[in-house]
Formats: C-alpha cells, structure tokens, sequence
C-alpha cells in the first residue's frame, strides 16, 4: 500500500479568495509547489480534498470550478506535481453531502481506489474541518497550515488542536512530514 498527502485546496495549497471560480484568481503559495514534489519525490501519492459550496450555494457552476481545477491542474503539472485525483464536495453545508469535510469518505475512496494506507498518510489543511476529516479517516497526522484560516483558527481554537500538528504553510508542512 502507497502513503498519501492529501491537501486542501484553498488557504492551503492556493491564496484563499472567497469562492473562487475563475482560473485567472488562482494563485500558489509561494514554496507549495516545490513543497509537493519534494512529498511526491518521497513517494507519497498526492490528493486534493475539496469543499466548494460555492457550487451549492448558486454562486458559481461546476463547469466554473472544472476549469479553475483544469487550470491548477496545469500549473501543477508544469512544476512536475502530479496530483492522482482532486476530490471534491459542491453541495452546501445544509445539503446532505457523501464526502464534504470532516466526513473522511474521499481519503476511504482513495485508499480504495488506489491503494492508499491511510495510517501512513497525512492530511493538511488551514481548517479545522480539514484537521477532523484526515482524524476520522485514521491518518497518521493531520497537520494545521497558518495560511488561509490557519492562523485565525489556532489563536481561537488552540484547545482544539491539541491532536494536530501546526505549522507556518505547505512547505513547512513538506518538512515536518519528510522529516517524521
């Protein structure tokens, strides 16, 4: 079985940009993309775990988030990233939803359709919906990222996170998991 590094998307691998749905918006954090090949170089599988309610709210279309995606996807590739599969949940929080975070069924589909042991596997994110998704999937860590939400989470909810692991962004994060 591979390990994996599942990632948020937005505050954690790209600048949070209240829904965003255009691919022009896009932009990377500095260090991310050389972050993710160095987890890729290690041989972690890479997923990106994604709510966008924004989709379920009427506020952009799935062919708006399609292309965003197709556009990260391209951005990602031409800095040797490759990502397996970006999972991602468009219903809005008060619509039932099979995979929306904390709900950890896209790491179980990942560990099924790809072989992934989740127990040697983490999860990043800069919310804390992020944090709970990975710990109820049973990955081995789930780790906090400062960017986005991240820093306002941790001065407001540090009680909270007492299981995470909390660094400054996605490259620190890279360190911590290549270094564990």
């Amino acid at each position: 079985m591979k390990q994996a590094v599942f990632l948020d998307r937005d505050g954690t691998l790209i600048e949070e940009k209240e829904y965003l749905h255009q691919p022009e918006e896009v932009a990377i954090f500095p260090g991310a993309l050389l972050a993710m090949r160095q987890l890729q170089e290690a041989g972690f599988a890479l997923f990106l775990v994604t709510n966008q309610s924004g989709v379920g709210r009427g506020y952009f279309t799935l062919a708006d988030m399609e292309r965003v995606h197709e556009h990260l996807m391209g951005e990602l590739a031409r800095a040797g990233v490759r990502v397996e599969r970006i999972y991602f949940a468009p219903e809005a929080p008060e619509q039932p939803s099979r995979g929306r975070k904390p709900s950890p069924q896209f790491l179980f589909d990942a560990r099924d359709e790809f072989g992934i042991d989740l127990g040697g596997s983490y999860m990043i994110g800069d919310k804390l919906s992020d944090l709970e998704c990975g710990w109820n999937a049973g990955v081995k860590e789930s780790l906090l990222v400062r960017t986005g939400y991240g820093g306002k989470l941790e001065r407001a909810s540090a009680g909270k996170l007492k299981e995470a692991v909390v660094v400054d962004d996605l490259a620190a994060a890279a360190k911590w998991i290549l270094g564990s």
